[in-house]
């Protein structure tokens, strides 16, 4: 009996979460020990599946980095990378589709649909759903001299998402499951870092949440003890002072973005956690940190 009351007490203290996502849209960035763990894998198709029934439109943007690394590895193809971003030639470019849109992609709908949801995959091709370009970055040189612009090859930035494609698939009640790959006026296939693609939809679907699934706790402070909740000015402020630094940059910068676009929240939260989507959105406690205005 102490176990059924337990589990009343958490149905309550989820009522109000619940009520307040009712048919509003989340975005989740799939990747890192959660896609990878069988046990992490069917716990979030899981989530996933329970926010359909409750009411709320999930849409899925997944990454697929090792996946990709494998299959290069395999095919003895070189993987290069600068600041971060993988260069990506045509012939890489071919990997990199074949991999999100066609393994990894299908990998994700299957167990959804396995599990009892209903879940349909996609890529930036599918209905012009993303457009892209190529992406510029300048590499800075000796002082007084003009900055280097490199060529990443087929790397990509959104510049526009078809928000009808997901608006028709939310009707019937599927679940988008996207794979970061964007169409570009020329035709070509880009390669889009997977927390941009989920950042831009978020902002283009004008989404309640973008949540940021990664393999560490959440943002840390100077004691390296989590920070549950921060605004925008806040972020910025551990940014300047260097106590965030690598690869949790561009997370929160991306999470700055959709909150200064309309997205009611953005959240970077641990992966590795079971559920760690559920006891976010869910939970007074929460399992990372969260962004606001």
């Amino acid at each position: 009996m102490k176990k059924g009351i337990e589990k009343a007490q958490i149905l309550i203290e989820s009522l109000p979460y619940i009520k307040e996502f009712f048919g509003q849209t989340v975005v989740i960035k799939y990747g890192g020990h959660a896609m990878v763990d069988e046990e992490l894998k069917k716990n979030f198709a899981l989530d996933i599946i329970l926010m359909k029934y409750i009411g709320i439109n999930p849409i899925v943007v997944h990454g697929g980095g090792p996946q990709i690394n494998q299959f290069l590895k395999k095919m003895n193809i070189q993987s290069d990378y600068i600041q971060g971003m993988r260069v990506t030639n045509g012939e890489t470019m071919d990997v990199v589709e074949m991999v999100l849109v066609g393994k990894v992609n299908k990998e994700i709908v299957s167990l959804i649909n396995f599990h009892g949801g209903k879940a349909v995959g996609l890529s930036g091709r599918d209905g012009d759903l993303i457009k892209a370009r190529k992406m510029k970055i300048m590499k800075s040189m000796a002082e007084n001299a003009p900055p280097e612009l490199i060529d990443l090859g087929r790397v990509g930035e959104v510049t526009d998402v078809n928000s009808e494609v997901l608006t028709t698939l939310d009707t019937k009640d599927f679940i988008p499951v996207i794979a970061p790959v964007g169409v570009g006026e020329d035709g070509h296939a880009y390669n889009i870092n997977a927390d941009l693609v989920a950042g831009a939809i978020a902002a283009e679907m004008q989404a309640a949440k973008l949540v940021l699934l990664t393999d560490v706790q959440g943002v840390l402070d100077e004691a390296k003890e989590l920070i549950s909740s921060m605004t925008i000015n806040e972020a910025d402020k551990l940014i300047t002072s260097g106590v965030a630094a690598g690869g949790m940059i561009p997370k929160i910068k991306c999470c700055q973005d959709v909150v200064s676009a309309g997205v009611g929240k953005a959240h970077i939260i641990d992966g590795r956690v079971e559920h760690a989507v559920l006891l976010e959105m869910f939970t007074n406690e929460g399992v990372g940190t969260e962004i606001t205005p």
